[in-house]
């Protein structure tokens, strides 16, 4: 009885080793199935977010880590200066700081507000003058009260003996990514302030002012 056993035993081992077989053999096809199926996701994702920057601005965004390289730029003629060339004022926050020449070794974030690259300054006709500031605590934080902003508040810049005078017209969010997508009306002058978002290290607040008139 024991021999019978044993041999039925052992005509019963290789259907055990077959049902085995099966599930490594449909694990594998999961596993096959769901990296093709994420494959094709990203590829969606990518494709989709192309079509969605794709004839708006974008601008590279400046970690607290990264630096800033000097630039050349054709706007402006003459030797790079290290001193102020215009001012933001925001009256709602009691805010004024002076900005520098996008060129500038001292147009850094970690320094002053920062011109972002490929901006233009008030003077450019449809242009967009774009400045990024950190927010937070320390004595950088230049931009920490802006979460206080709202539709139609007024920014003032003063550049090259005129003052140019912005209402607010967009506020909005977007996760930190390195890019962003600035939305605004390319017939206006425009003026486009950056920073983190007030309690939320994961994302950036944009705010979009549109020129009103000049001053001076």
């Amino acid at each position: 009885m024991v021999r019978e056993l044993n041999k039925n035993n052992k005509k019963g081992s290789p259907s055990v080793t077959a049902f085995i077989g099966a599930v490594i053999t449909l694990i594998g096809g999961f596993f096959l199935s769901y990296n093709y199926i994420q494959a094709k996701t990203v590829y969606a994702f990518d494709y989709m977010s192309n079509v969605f920057y794709n004839g708006r601005e974008i601008v590279e965004v400046l970690e607290e880590e990264d630096a800033i390289d000097p630039i050349e730029d054709i706007e402006i003629e003459g030797e790079v200066t290290n001193e102020y060339i215009g001012y933001l004022t925001i009256p709602k926050i009691n805010f004024m700081k002076g900005f520098l020449d996008k060129r500038s070794t001292e147009n850094d974030v970690e320094k002053n507000i920062l011109v972002v690259n490929g901006s233009n300054y008030p003077d450019v006709e449809r242009g967009n003058l774009i400045i990024a500031g950190h927010s937070g605590t320390g004595w950088k934080a230049f931009f920490n009260e802006l979460y206080q902003l709202q539709a139609g508040d007024v920014a003032y810049v003063d550049y090259k003996g005129k003052r140019y005078v912005y209402g607010i017209t967009n506020i909005y969010t977007q996760p930190k990514t390195g890019k962003l997508a600035i939305y605004r009306n390319y017939d206006v002058n425009t003026l486009t302030l950056i920073t983190c978002t007030n309690n939320d290290s994961t994302t950036q607040t944009i705010y979009i002012a549109e020129l009103v008139r000049i001053e001076g």
